[in-house]
């Protein structure tokens, strides 16, 4: 089996998880790709179990398996270079959270070896998919963002769903969130958590002026329209954390949930409620650990 790691050599438990996975491959006849940058920062030689490839994109072409080494972050970059490639990805945390690389390094072995009997399933992320009215084309994994630009000055941002007004929101911003997103920029405004599969998106303001804003589920086989028009503040148009160019107002964008998934591997024994427990330490009361 040939297993693409990309990883981020930033996270400082990253080299020692990689080397762990290079001994395990030797053991279990696993061919590892690891891309040229990778292997240069963290100076790591080729092996018998492991070749380097160009580029992080260039491994996964390669492979059977994407092993991801990092946090959501990099598991966004990955989504960004495999969109068309659809191979299953382990997420094993060497970040913070960590919603989508649930695989701690201590359980690494396990994991792997589960994956080479192929001992497991994949949950299917869809991505949405963004058309502007200048043609282009985008995808996101978590969310599509609309927010202000060098200002304080708050923004007018108009949603249509399937055809109808839904409001005009005078907001910071605007985030338009898969229900994979729900644990990121969506939770942190205040969004609902939905599990993912749910073939919904989500709409949620970003510090409304009208307190009886509120955020909302809508379906994702839908067309849902963004429409910003000229006006005194700048608007800044991003995906998954990536800034589009600067576009000129007026900026209509159709999103609506793409064919295209990124693929998860799903363990024996692993729960989504699980995750959410231990990564939001649900049901954990502080004042029981004091004396």
């Amino acid at each position: 089996m040939k297993l693409a790691v990309v990883a981020n050599p930033g996270k400082y438990e990253v080299k020692d998880v990689i080397h762990s996975t290079i001994e395990w491959a030797g053991k279990n006849n696993a061919h590892l790709l690891l891309s040229n940058e990778v292997c240069t920062q963290l100076q790591i030689e080729s092996s018998e179990s492991l070749s380097i490839t160009t580029s992080d994109k260039d491994s996964i072409n390669q492979s059977d398996v994407v092993v991801v080494m990092g946090g959501d972050g990099t598991i966004l970059y990955t989504a960004r270079i495999s969109r068309t490639a659809g191979k299953p990805i382990l997420g094993i945390n060497s970040g913070r959270l960590g919603f989508m690389t649930n695989i701690q390094s201590d359980e690494l072995e396990g994991a792997l070896d589960q994956v080479l009997k192929g001992d497991y399933t994949l949950d299917k992320r869809h991505y949405l998919k963004a058309t502007d009215n200048y043609g282009n084309q985008f995808y996101a994994l978590n969310e599509f963002l609309f927010t202000r630009k060098d200002t304080t000055s708050m923004v007018n941002i108009r949603a249509e769903y399937d055809g109808d007004l839904i409001n005009t929101y005078w907001a910071d911003g605007l985030i338009v969130a898969s229900s994979t997103g729900s644990t990121a920029y969506n939770l942190s405004s205040g969004g609902p958590i939905v599990v993912p599969g749910s073939g919904v998106v989500l709409v949620t303001p970003i510090n409304p002026h009208t307190l009886t804003t509120r955020p909302l589920v809508l379906r994702a086989d839908k067309p849902l329209t963004v429409k910003v028009e000229p006006q005194q503040s700048g608007v800044l148009f991003s995906y998954d954390g990536v800034v589009c160019e600067e576009q000129d107002l007026p900026l209509e964008v159709e999103i609506i949930k793409s064919k295209l998934a990124f693929n998860l591997i799903n363990l024996p024994g692993q729960n989504y409620f699980e995750t959410l427990r231990k990564k939001l330490m649900w049901g954990q009361d502080s004042r029981r650990n004091k004396n």
